[in-house]
């Protein structure tokens, strides 16, 4: 049975970056959970507005069916999703046994120098700073792996890999 990995953390984190590679690693899907948002989400985004809970609560929805339905066939996946707020890693089901919490952490300033280079993407660099002040770090009851975002994507990964071998 391969592990479901819900990958967290906020823009320029480099959830999409690290969880390829990881689902790769562990040979099984990718789920980029930005897919799942409904077009108007992309819209409030692209524009700057950051989503309010009522927006977050269908999108939620769908990606903690989709991981249940990868626990339930053993297939596994690694999501990205930026699941800030305890209630949004509550409602994603992040503590069902089957499932690993990882958060990509990183300070202001690399992020921010992340997002200045970033390019194509809907989600603004001005939302950094509100999205790192609704950030809810994990607690040790929801058994999160916390990776410092200064390595490299590989080793990152191989960290990764290796902690939820010894899980």
């Amino acid at each position: 049975m391969k592990p479901v990995v819900v990958v967290m953390g906020v823009c320029g984190s480099g959830k999409t970056a690290v969880g390829r590679l990881l689902a790769a690693s562990l040979g099984c899907d990718f789920l980029d959970g930005d897919d799942f948002h409904p077009a108007a989400n992309v819209e409030k985004m692209r524009a700057g507005t950051p989503l309010a809970d009522a927006d977050r609560w269908p999108w939620l929805d769908r990606l903690a069916a989709e991981i249940g339905t990868r626990l339930a066939d053993g297939r596994g996946a690694v999501v990205a999703c930026s699941a800030l707020a305890r209630r949004y890693r509550d409602r994603l089901g992040t503590a069902r046994p089957g499932v690993t919490l990882v958060h990509l952490d990183g300070d202001h300033d690399l992020l921010a120098r992340r997002l200045a280079a970033r390019q194509g993407h809907f989600m603004p660099a001005t939302l950094l700073d509100s999205q790192l002040a609704a950030l809810e770090r994990p607690t040790a009851d929801e058994r999160p792996l916390i990776v410092d975002i200064a390595a490299t994507p590989a080793a990152i990964v191989a960290a990764i890999a290796a902690a939820i071998a010894h899980r």
